[in-house]
């Protein structure tokens, strides 16, 4: 997604970089705040990736890791942040009844995915693991085997489970950090990182304008791309899921990195691309994540939810669910969730 102000152009400020694997881009509706706003979001990414990055070895989620793989190995304390990123995983895997499983995390090792993302080559001589991965029994119900204790911070994973808190936690680093920047610069914001977006604070005249871009090449940015579509917001989060991003080929296979737990393979969907608004970035993405691997499945279940969707199939045709505003002629929308106003999260 891209974003930015949808009215008159006033003091609006963004800045653009790169963290987390990802684009990362801060607007501010005062542009005199941009620059601390901007220092207040990278330390934010900075301790999220130092908690949850499953690519860097002095990270806290891969020193658990290595104290889990030891036998009889008991419940290990971690940090407030890595706690709550725990928290909010499992959160996710218990709304969409084990859809969205952070126990994947071998599955993806298993599959190629053990880098960040810019660093993995094709490697076509190198096939992926015939039949199921080795973590498939447990990553089915991996999410009901990890013991936490959110009263003692300690976490307790079963042995060869490896934790994927990726998707999760980077919504939560959006909510986290938009929340906090609107409150201390006293202005409107919109935090953006890669498709998972939150607004808070007052918004510019007009609202916050998002592109959706419904399929990226692997490394691709989304600026580049036109959008399909546009709409706009006045608050709460907004996310897209879909495989195409995260996307590379070893031994003549396609692969994705969003899995299906009952498998430990990329998900097999009809969804090339889903969006969805809801109360938060966090809801939004566990809500898009879940619709991509339940394929189909996923329109009735967001329709229950009342969540307002876009759904692009890989044919490039759109279906929008709950209020999200039909493309006009000029491929721009408005207010996705401004018709009935259900912008709750998954339940």
């Amino acid at each position: 997604m891209t974003a930015g102000a949808a009215g008159p152009a006033t003091r609006e400020a963004s800045a653009s970089w790169r963290a987390l694997g990802t684009g990362v881009q801060v607007t501010v509706t005062d542009a005199g705040q941009l620059a601390a706003a901007r220092g207040m979001l990278e330390a934010d990414l900075a301790a999220v990736d130092l908690a949850c990055s499953r690519f860097r070895p002095d990270s806290e989620i891969v020193g658990l890791d290595r104290v889990m793989s030891g036998a009889a190995a008991g419940p290990a304390t971690v940090s407030p942040l890595l706690a709550e990123a725990v928290a909010v995983a499992l959160r996710a895997a218990r709304l969409t009844d084990g859809d969205v499983d952070p126990t994947c995390g071998r599955a993806l090792i298993d599959l190629g995915y053990d880098r960040d993302f810019a660093g993995i080559v094709q490697d076509a001589a190198a096939p992926p693991r015939a039949g199921r991965p080795r973590i498939t029994v447990s990553c089915a119900a991996g999410w009901r085997a990890v013991e936490f204790d959110d009263q003692r911070s300690t976490v307790r994973l079963p042995a060869g489970v490896a934790l994927d808190l990726g998707a999760t936690a980077k919504a939560l680093a959006a909510d986290q950090a938009a929340e906090r920047i609107a409150e201390a610069a006293g202005c409107g914001v919109l935090v953006n990182l890669g498709g998972d977006i939150r607004a808070a604070g007052p918004p510019p005249g007009g609202g916050w304008r998002i592109g959706i871009v419904d399929e990226l090449a692997p490394g691709q940015s989304p600026d580049t791309v036109p959008p399909a579509q546009a709409v706009v917001i006045t608050d709460g989060g907004l996310a897209t899921s879909g495989p195409s991003a995260r996307a590379w080929r070893r031994g003549g296979a396609d692969l994705h990195h969003i899995i299906e737990p009952a498998t430990g393979l990329p998900a097999r969907t009809c969804w090339r691309a889903v969006s969805v608004a809801a109360a938060s970035c966090l809801d939004a993405n566990i809500a898009s994540t879940a619709a991509v691997i339940r394929s189909e499945r996923a329109v009735s279940w967001l329709s229950e939810l009342r969540l307002p969707a876009r759904l692009t199939r890989q044919d490039g045709s759109v279906l929008t669910l709950a209020g999200w505003p039909a493309a006009s002629r000029h491929g721009a929308g408005y207010g996705p969730a401004a018709e009935d106003g259900s912008t709750g999260c998954p339940a």
